[in-house]
């Protein structure tokens, strides 16, 4: 696809699909970015909550940050999970609500939700329900959920405000938002947002930082803090060079519903 083509949506959720079918099924493969165990423990997860994870699910996590001290999940909560993958965040954060709670984790990639469940299966995370869906349309009621959590995903969305909108919807009163994601200290331009290899790649989708921001509270959802998390580091030399060019990073953010 030629930079000044116009940008196809369907063509970019064929080419997330593929790619994240790929992560679930050969996660030892060559990717445009990092994967596995020694990726979460830089980022910051607990390694004693990492041995108590499925190491296949671990195998596939392609996060970019950590904020489950964000997130918070406690005792008995609901916890929304959008864009799952093969699901090592859910299962964190199962350790986290405990047998009397719930996580629900949407996916739109049949192969990430069919490893995930399988995983839960095997290893008895009942708590752990996932559902194929897109997070510009969340399959859950209004008000529902204690904490929504994402790692990495939101800027592969070519409707961002659409899915923090669905964010807000779906957040009980005093709910939180706990995500990390790419972000760019400036706005990318067209060459690099018309290319769905770059979206596809957690590039091509990345809002700059202030908009994304506003975005957020556009929702109705109060931004408490965003982080940048440095120990995320970018390995293809597209990547880093946005990187070096356009300030392409990764943050957390924690945000929450009135």
């Amino acid at each position: 696809m030629t930079t000044n083509t116009l940008f196809d949506p369907r063509e970019l959720e064929s080419r997330v699909k593929t790619m994240y079918c790929e992560v679930a099924e050969n996660p030892h493969g060559e990717f445009h970015f990092e994967m596995g165990r020694g990726l979460a423990e830089r980022l910051g997860y607990l390694a004693d909550e990492l041995d108590r994870v499925p190491a296949e699910a671990i195998e596939s996590f392609a996060g970019v940050g950590h904020h489950f001290d964000l997130a918070a999940p406690a005792a008995g909560e609901l916890v929304l999970d959008l864009g799952s993958g093969s699901g090592m965040d859910t299962f964190i954060a199962a350790l986290r609500v405990g047998p009397q709670g719930r996580v629900i984790g949407i996916d739109m990639t049949d192969a990430q939700r069919a490893k995930a469940e399988r995983l839960r299966d095997a290893h008895g995370f009942g708590q752990i329900s996932y559902l194929k869906g897109y997070i510009e349309e969340v399959p859950q009621p209004d008000a529902s959920a204690d904490a929504v959590i994402s790692n990495g995903v939101i800027n592969l969305s070519a409707d961002k405000p659409a899915v923090f909108r669905e964010i807000a919807r779906v957040l009980k009163s005093g709910g939180r938002l706990a995500i990390s994601d790419i972000v760019a200290e400036r706005e990318l331009p067209e060459g690099i947002v018309c290319n769905p290899t770059l979206w596809a790649a957690c590039i091509g989708g990345a809002a700059q930082q202030d908009a994304y921001r506003e975005m957020i509270a556009s929702a109705g959802l109060r931004v408490v803090e965003m982080r940048d998390n440095p120990a995320y580091r970018f390995i293809s030399e597209n990547a880093q060079a946005a990187c070096r060019k356009y300030g392409v990073k990764s943050v957390s953010v924690l945000a929450t519903k009135a």
